[in-house]
């Protein structure tokens, strides 16, 4: 089988590679490097330097290769910042994957496999299922939610099957831990590792199932091989939520450190968030799932391994109003 994976320099998308690689699959990743890294992406891969947003590359590449399977993983995942940059979130999260689904259509792709969000859920019912009904509260919810739909009516009108899943607060191995905008965790590790105060929006009690890498993408690869799962929607990760207090001990506890705390003002986010898994876990036959305490322990000797990230500010900022002076600075 030939095989796309876009986001394939990434954290999440990497992980899906080497899974497929391993069993020996014809892989090509195409990722632009914005916030991925040339060094994760497996040596036996094909690698392809390019912008989703670009459809005279997704044309090229699709008429160039026999395109059995796309795993669209290529997102800016940061659900706070996307308030405030809502054109560059729409364009790479939406309208990048409308070109991939164009030419999925066109070419007779088998299967289209979309990593979505719990982002779509919004501030609903807990925990998230698969039947509650999307109300995403932030633009890259919107996005994804969008793209979902156009995944359901592309399959209604030309017959093109998707899986898509539903992941949330992933981190392990190869998290990019210098993006100060997303991915508590890594940023936590990163700020104790630069001896810097550990930063929380509001009061810390928000909670969050925090899910292990290992754990997410081996089903994401290996999904296309159940075609029960083809047209369906799946929520993957972990089920039991901690407060980002609760977070913090942990972390200071696997980097044998006692950093100072920094409370900020409340950002608009939600509260609470964490979904269901049993659908899943009936149809992909998964496993016991690694717990926080293990998960946290892997990343960390990970992180002391390779060492801090220099964090950059996002440049293309287009609304500065409520922009929390943090992610000014």
């Amino acid at each position: 089988m030939s095989i796309l994976i876009t986001g394939g320099a990434g954290f999440i998308g990497s992980h899906v590679v080497d899974e497929l690689v391993n069993q020996g699959e014809h892989v090509i990743v195409l990722d632009d490097l914005s916030g991925g890294f040339i060094e994760n992406v497996n040596k036996s891969a094909e690698f392809i330097q390019g912008d989703i947003c670009d459809y005279e590359l997704i044309k090229n590449i699709f008429s160039s290769n026999k395109i059995d399977y796309v795993f669209h993983l290529a997102a800016y995942a940061a659900e706070g910042l996307s308030h405030f940059i809502k054109r560059f979130n729409y364009n790479n999260n939406l309208i990048g994957s409308i070109n991939l689904i164009n030419q999925s259509i066109i070419h007779k792709v088998k299967c289209f496999v979309f990593t979505s969000s719990i982002a779509v859920y919004g501030k609903n019912q807990l925990p998230m299922t698969e039947d509650t009904t999307p109300q995403p509260e932030d633009p890259y919810g919107i996005a994804k939610y969008a793209v979902e739909q156009e995944l359901h009516v592309s399959h209604n009108m030309f017959g093109l099957n998707y899986i898509i899943f539903r992941p949330h607060n992933v981190y392990g191995e190869r998290q990019n831990i210098g993006d100060k905008y997303r991915n508590v965790i890594g940023i936590f590790m990163n700020q104790i590792l630069q001896q810097k105060p550990l930063t929380v929006f509001g009061d810390g009690e928000q909670t969050r199932a925090f899910s292990y890498i290992k754990d997410v993408a081996p089903v994401i690869a290996n999904s296309i091989r159940e075609k029960s799962a083809y047209n369906d929607v799946f929520n993957v990760g972990a089920d039991i939520p901690y407060s980002i207090n609760e977070l913090i001990s942990k972390v200071k506890e696997v980097m044998n450190t006692e950093p100072e705390l920094r409370y900020l003002e409340a950002r608009n986010e939600v509260i609470h968030a964490y979904s269901s898994h049993k659908k899943a876990e009936q149809r992909f036959h998964l496993n016991e799932r690694t717990t926080l305490d293990e998960g946290i322990r892997k990343m960390a000797l990970w992180v002391k391994e390779n060492g801090s990230k220099k964090t950059k500010i996002f440049g293309e900022i287009e609304i500065t109003e409520k922009l929390p002076n943090i992610w000014r600075e």
